[in-house]
């Protein structure tokens, strides 16, 4: 399908390249643009609850500076775009939640490091996006207010733990979002709501003085419609260009269609293997595999727990009634954990990591589905999928968190619908490997042409109202 039927009319779905074009001609003027996000989000966010907190006046006053800096020939990479916030990133002036009403009141009085570089690069800041509390679940829910819910259905979950950002992009509430993601947390909502989402390599984008939490496994990342835009994010979060080129020689790519052989909804497993057929016809070797996986979660469960109880345990004695049930059992789990079994852990990571990287020696590329299923209802995680029992914790999305624990870069790609749900193809790349990563995303995209006019006509505002949307 063109560029030009999926972007449509509305400036907020265009490309970034061509939205900072029409700023330089001056066909277009930022303050035109953040008006349409604030009456957009003013109309429909009441549907999603994408937003925790709105930064209509901050988010004027930058797109005024930004239509001065294309006066004046001083614009920066991302002068005059439309971001949301993740409501994890402190950003100063600004209530700071981290999705917990504990801190429902908090005023941060300086930016984190990713907030920084944003602001440097002439974002303009549409708000703070519903998270999990403390970022620590696969889906969106905390205690102060409503969940996020789906753009393409709201009865459903928009995945989590930045489902907020990702529903802002889906709807036209931003031109992008920036998320983070310690165990899926970019990836599992960006399938779950039909854009693009990248993990960058741990450790690759800095967060000074922000969150901590996940700390070994996350990574702050873009959430946007297409790879192209988020090769222009991400430089700016890495501090490094990535340039854009068809990868034209012939790459060995791993298929890995059921990863530790966790069941796949039979209509999500279709739609990821038309994509991954998508790269044969590209000229691509693809070879049917199996991964070693497993051994993961003996990494990952003690550390994030542990961190937890260093971080928030003072939250299990002095406001356990504000917390998520979520929070509130992990913080309990986290007490039992002793200094060996941290010492083990850590152990089990480094040997997670070497065993993982030695894969890229056979493949220059990973592909497997990003979730097992499409978006469920809100609160309804399957503990079925495809006949097979799952655990509740992981069954629907086991297959992003094990690229968390190895550092990897992996990115999800719309590449399908069924039942009118989006569903998710991920790739993954070798350490640092973000600019083949980026390239190869971007040349399956243009394949697979994912149509997502579906979801654009739903909240257009010249077709429904907040109500008939719902």
């Amino acid at each position: 399908m063109p560029e030009s039927a999926l972007t449509g009319g509305c400036p907020l779905y265009w490309p970034i390249n061509r939205l900072v074009a029409a700023y330089r001609r001056g066909a277009l003027s930022p303050v035109e643009v953040v008006e349409q996000a604030i009456a957009r989000a003013n109309r429909f966010d009441s549907s999603l609850n994408a937003y925790l907190t709105r930064l209509d006046h901050q988010a004027r006053e930058q797109a005024k500076a930004a239509e001065s800096a294309y006066r004046t020939g001083e614009a920066s990479p991302l002068c005059g775009v439309p971001i949301s916030i993740k409501d994890t990133f402190p950003l100063a002036g600004s209530v700071t939640t981290f999705g917990s009403a504990v801190y429902r009141d908090n005023i941060t009085s300086e930016d984190s490091g990713v907030v920084r570089r944003l602001r440097n690069a002439g974002a303009v800041f549409t708000g703070k996006t519903n998270t999990a509390e403390f970022g620590q679940s696969a889906t969106t829910e905390n205690r102060l207010g409503a969940d996020a819910r789906n753009p393409w259905d709201v009865t459903r979950t928009p995945g989590g733990s930045s489902g907020g950002a990702a529903a802002t992009v889906a709807a036209g509430f931003a031109t992008a979002a920036i998320g983070a993601d310690g165990g899926g947390s970019i990836r599992i909502p960006a399938a779950f709501t039909g854009v693009f989402g990248i993990k960058p390599t741990t450790g690759l984008c800095k967060d000074e003085n922000g969150l901590r939490a996940m700390s070994d496994f996350i990574s702050p990342g873009p959430i946007t419609w297409r790879a192209a835009d988020a090769r222009i994010v991400l430089g700016v979060l890495a501090e490094r260009e990535y340039r854009r080129a068809v990868v034209g020689t012939k790459l060995r790519v791993g298929w890995c269609p059921r990863p530790t052989n966790s069941p796949v909804d039979s209509g999500v497993a279709a739609v990821v293997s038309r994509a991954v057929a998508a790269l044969t016809d590209m000229g691509h070797e693809v070879i049917e595999c199996t991964l070693p996986l497993d051994g993961w979660n003996d990494a990952f469960a003690t550390l994030v727990l542990a961190e937890e109880h260093r971080e928030r345990g003072h939250l299990f004695d002095q406001a356990a009634g504000s917390l998520s049930d979520y929070e509130r059992k992990s913080l309990e789990a986290a007490r039992n954990i002793m200094a060996a079994d941290i010492e083990k852990a850590r152990t089990v990571h480094h040997a997670y990591r070497k065993k993982i990287a030695a894969l890229f020696k056979h493949y220059d590329a990973i592909v497997t589905p990003t979730t097992a299923v499409t978006a469920f209802r809100l609160n309804e995680r399957p503990t079925e999928i495809s006949g097979e029992p799952v655990g509740w914790l992981w069954g629907a999305f086991p297959f992003a968190v094990p690229f968390n624990v190895s550092g990897h870069p992996a990115a999800s790609i719309p590449c399908g619908l069924q039942n009118r749900l989006p569903i998710g193809v991920q790739l993954v790349a070798c350490h640092d490997g973000e600019e083949l990563l980026l390239n190869l995303a971007e040349d399956l995209e243009q394949a697979l042409a994912f149509d997502a006019s579906a979801v654009r006509e739903k909240w257009s505002t010249t077709a429904v109202g907040a109500q008939e949307a719902s």
